[in-house]
């Protein structure tokens, strides 16, 4: 079963995806946000399609550690998931830094600043994935 990873924002939801033998993480798409029901009924499309057996879920917390009001805006949506899907675990990860890991990464590649705009949230799960990942095989 493979691990999905999401970064949420306002706007839009990154999602990333891991592979089978869960080593490495791939950007799957970005989610243009319009409601919960929809949001919630994608990630049921993805789930299906990649045979989810968890739902990483990036936790922004301030740089000491501690949970401010969109740390616990995740934690609702997380909550949320948790309900529309039972069967699946659901974890909160620690996210920060992804975003600034995810933009030197697309710097460094010469991605154009238009680009990297459609891409970041993707990239940003890609990253909060990956850590979970290496995490797992320490």
């Amino acid at each position: 079963m493979r691990i999905l990873a999401l970064d949420v924002g306002d706007k839009t939801i990154g999602v990333a995806a891991s592979d089978l033998l869960l080593l490495t993480a791939q950007g799957i798409e970005v989610i243009r946000r319009t409601s919960l029901e929809r949001d919630l009924s994608r990630l049921d499309e993805i789930i299906t399609e990649l045979e989810v057996g968890t739902i990483l879920i990036g936790l922004p917390k301030n740089m000491n550690g501690s949970i401010g009001p969109r740390g616990e805006l995740m934690q609702t949506f997380a909550n949320q998931v948790a309900e529309t899907f039972p069967t699946i675990k659901v974890v909160l990860w620690d996210e920060r830094l992804s975003t600034v890991g995810a933009q030197k990464a697309l710097i460094a590649a010469d991605v154009s600043r238009a680009k990297r705009k459609k891409v970041i949230d993707k990239m940003a799960a890609v990253f909060i994935l990956q850590g979970y990942l290496d995490s797992l095989s320490c």
